[in-house]
């Protein structure tokens, strides 16, 4: 990407960050520069940090949030969370103070959700008392818990020849269509027929959306769907909804351990 050139830009842009200069918020607010495939440019905005969230000033009046990815000396690049439609140069941006967070909560559970927390199950909107930081520290060694649990899958195979213990990853491999979301779906059924307690927060990345309704309703058909939070980013989702859609799952799922519950995240 080349150096921010003022004189290329339109007269209104111009303007707008002549007017910038001279207020003295220049630190805390910006101009959009230019939008494009969900990323928008933004000229000030000298003291954002990585990873804090934007408001921009929408066409419709509604404030359109994004988070910042790329800090250069003359602008930074922002992560549109939404469609970039809403979004023209010139619009004016201001920090919010606040790392990238999404909502959290038991309130999520049972439910089908964004990475943003908006419902697609066509059930009422979700109101989360907390919210969670996609990127904080990580515990150290000696804080962790070892291992000394076991995780049944309920799947002989699986439990005979590859133990998982609670607090550990386990690689599901393999080619398309050979069963490797059958394995976690059946995984998820079996412990809650077992009474385990453990919640499931499953989370699907570009995914078809008639496959990802395939799966809640075999959930459902498992009696498993009010302790599963499914988090979807189908493949017609902006392509800027699908980074975060991880870390909203590891979100929930921190939050959910950190007040003594089991959890899973597939």
């Amino acid at each position: 990407m080349n150096d921010l050139s003022v004189k290329d830009l339109s007269k209104e842009i111009r303007d707008a960050i002549a007017a910038l200069k001279d207020s003295p918020d220049v630190q805390k607010v910006g101009v959009v520069t230019r939008v494009g495939d969900g990323i928008a440019w933004i000229y000030g905005l000298s003291n954002a940090g990585y990873s804090e969230m934007l408001e921009i000033d929408g066409v419709d009046g509604n404030k359109v949030p994004a988070f910042a990815l790329n800090l250069m000396e003359d602008e930074i690049g922002a992560v549109l969370m939404g469609e970039d439609v809403n979004v023209r140069a010139g619009a004016k941006v201001r920090l919010t103070g606040k790392v990238l967070e999404v909502p959290v909560g038991p309130e999520l559970v049972g439910r089908v959700v964004d990475p943003l927390g908006r419902p697609l199950d066509g059930k009422a909107p979700i109101k989360t008392k907390h919210t969670g930081q996609i990127e904080k520290p990580a515990p150290g060694v000696l804080d962790r818990k070892s291992v000394h649990e076991p995780l049944m899958t309920g799947l002989m195979a699986i439990d005979a020849m590859v133990p998982i213990g609670r607090g550990q990853r386990e690689l599901i491999i393999g080619d398309r269509q050979t069963g490797k979301t059958a394995v976690a779906v059946d995984t998820m059924i079996n412990q809650h027929r077992q009474g385990t307690g453990v919640i499931n927060i499953y989370v699907a990345v570009g995914q078809k959306l008639n496959k990802v309704a395939h799966i809640v309703e075999r959930v459902k058909r498992g009696c498993v769907n009010e302790q599963t939070n499914v988090d979807v980013t189908s493949s017609s989702t902006t392509a800027s909804l699908h980074y975060p859609a991880t870390y909203a799952g590891t979100a929930i799922e921190e939050y959910i351990h950190d007040r003594g519950q089991h959890a899973q995240y597939i």
